[in-house]
């Protein structure tokens, strides 16, 4: 038995999907390789798909699991069965498996085709199906629960629209009342309706994304010029200290005498009266310079005058 698998995330609900999927009949609409899927009751179809040669069977349902899982086993014709998983992901997001196995034709030489390129053409034809399912239900309107109401049937690729479709098949639709005259063109209004619903929506979302981005925009400028005049008020307070430290000192309130050329400090000129100038206690006018005053004072005559009157 060769056995393949396939898989694909469709974005709707689970019931929306595993419902969706059970119309059988509507599966040559929008698939390109299933020719023909008709019934003969509610448990038997018949089957015909163009994968790797034309293959036809009919298949009994095995396995239906509602919301989680559909099988089938063939009863004629091409020896094959399977199932098809439906899992949810998030409240709209499903994924889709499914695994199939059957019995190559011609027995060894069925075998060889098989490891030659068949399976690899088979499991990419199972998988373009499985992915038209999917934009099939996408472009249902949501909740929808019937594929005739999506928009994807009929697509140029699908094999009734390439008229690759089985005589039986073409009664199965003849007798379908969804394919009446006013069925069709029922469902061509509504899907007008629709298309014209969602390009408003979609303009609304444009304009909603351009206000949006506006804001963002203006936002970032507002940001922008705050910002550079944050940077204008720094710059000019780190200015100002410098211009204080480089101003010249005031002059004097004093015109001569001690501390004349020191600057007014809050203690005035009483810091003049340091040990570096001794003697200041004795003579103002000698305070600063006593060492100079004291040499002239050695050398006055009258002072040496005085002395020798006093020695006397």
């Amino acid at each position: 038995m060769a056995e393949h698998q396939a898989s694909v995330e469709v974005r709707a609900s689970v019931h929306q999907v595993y419902t969706m999927f059970t119309h059988f009949n509507d599966f040559p609409k929008f698939m390109r390789f299933v020719k023909e899927v008709t019934y003969s009751d509610d448990q038997h179809s018949h089957w015909v798909a163009q994968i790797a040669g034309q293959h036809e069977w009919d298949a009994i349902n095995e396995g239906w699991i509602p919301d989680q899982q559909v099988g089938w086993r063939s009863t004629n014709g091409f020896p094959n069965q399977g199932r098809v998983t439906f899992q949810e992901l998030a409240p709209e997001r499903t994924l889709v498996s499914v695994f199939l196995s059957y019995e190559p034709p011609a027995g060894k030489l069925g075998d060889l085709a098989e490891t030659l390129g068949v399976n690899t053409h088979f499991e990419k034809s199972l998988q373009q199906d499985l992915e038209h399912f999917a934009r099939m239900v996408e472009q249902a309107p949501p909740g929808a629960e019937d594929p005739m109401a999506s928009s994807y049937l009929f697509h140029e690729d699908s094999a009734v629209s390439t008229g690759h479709v089985t005589e039986r098949q073409r009664a199965s639709m003849s007798d379908d009342p969804m394919m009446s005259q006013q069925a069709i063109h029922e469902r061509e209004q509504m899907l007008a309706r629709a298309a014209q619903t969602n390009q408003q929506a979609q303009s609304e979302r444009e304009q909603l994304q351009e206000r949006q981005l506006q804001q963002q925009q203006q936002a970032m400028h507002d940001m922008q010029a705050a910002l550079q005049r944050q940077a204008e008020s720094e710059r000019l307070s780190q200015q100002e200290p410098r211009e204080e430290t480089e101003s010249p000192s005031p002059p004097s309130t004093t015109l001569g005498g001690r501390g004349a050329e020191v600057p007014n400090r809050a203690l005035g000129d009483l810091d003049a009266r340091t040990q570096r100038y001794p003697d200041y206690e004795r003579d103002d006018m000698r305070a600063r310079h006593s060492a100079h005053f004291q040499k002239q004072e050695e050398e006055s005559p009258w002072k040496t005058q005085q002395q020798a009157e006093e020695e006397e």
